[in-house]
């Protein structure tokens, strides 16, 4: 499912219209870059959308022991290339 992308502001003003009644990822942007994404927890996935992010959690699981990297490994380094491109 492709997100919806939202400006910051628009996101924070209608933040109660997302939290409540969004079933779509939203992808939330400032100044067109992508700073984060909300996606919803109420709607209830269906069984092929759970066994797809069991499969997509497990490949990812594999990926990092394959390369001996742990999760907080993997967002320190997204955290430092993130910094350096806006500098």
């Amino acid at each position: 499912m492709e997100p919806v992308k939202v400006g910051i502001r628009e996101f924070r003003e209608r933040l109660a219209a997302y939290l409540l009644e969004s079933d779509a990822p939203v992808a939330i942007t400032r100044h067109g870059d992508t700073v984060g994404y909300f996606i919803p927890a109420r709607r209830k996935r269906s069984v092929t959308e759970r066994a797809a992010l069991k499969k997509a959690a497990a490949q990812l699981d594999a990926l990092l022991a394959a390369k001996d990297i742990t999760e907080d490994e993997l967002v320190a380094e997204f955290k430092s290339r993130r910094a350096a491109k806006h500098r």
